[in-house]
């Protein structure tokens, strides 16, 4: 419930707001509307999470945290990463990808049929990653893979 209260108090912050104000008391009044967009990467509403799990470091990393899978009120789905969450970011980036188990296992000639690249954590933290499509059951992982050392920095499991 906690989690469904502050999701709602970002999704209010980014609402949209219009502002009309009067400067003047006769005829002439100015009107002043303000639009702010709304982002469309966040989710809509409240994150109903289908599946979660915690991260396990390896390689020696910091990582930590939960990784949740979840649809919004749009029916749009997403990867969630609370707040907690935490990993290595001295290469400035880390690869996110969902997978068939915690072992990364690239398979470029067949297409990589076992991962699915979703996105990049720049930072740690709360983030969202706006999926293209509702993945299938398949992918059981989120696994954090930094490119630049071709190592994991951390999977998580997604009960």
């Amino acid at each position: 419930m906690k989690k469904g209260i502050v999701l709602l108090s970002k999704v209010a912050l980014v609402s949209v707001f219009i502002l009309a104000t009067s400067c003047s008391s006769d005829d002439d009044a100015e009107t002043i509307i303000e639009t702010v967009t709304v982002d469309s990467s966040l989710p809509n509403g409240t994150l109903v999470v289908s599946r979660s799990g915690s991260f396990v470091a390896e390689s020696g990393t910091p990582t930590a945290g939960t990784a949740e899978l979840g649809t919004d009120d749009d029916s749009e789905s997403f990867i969630h990463f609370e707040s907690d969450f935490t990993t290595e970011l001295g290469t400035g980036t880390v690869g996110v990808f969902l997978s068939t188990s915690s072992v990364y296992t690239a398979d470029p000639a067949s297409g990589n049929p076992d991962l699915m690249l979703i996105g990049n954590v720049d930072a740690n933290g709360e983030k969202f990653i706006k999926l293209s499509a509702a993945p299938d059951a398949k992918y059981t992982h989120v696994i954090l893979w930094c490119a630049t050392a071709n190592i994991p920095f951390g999977n998580a499991e997604l009960n």
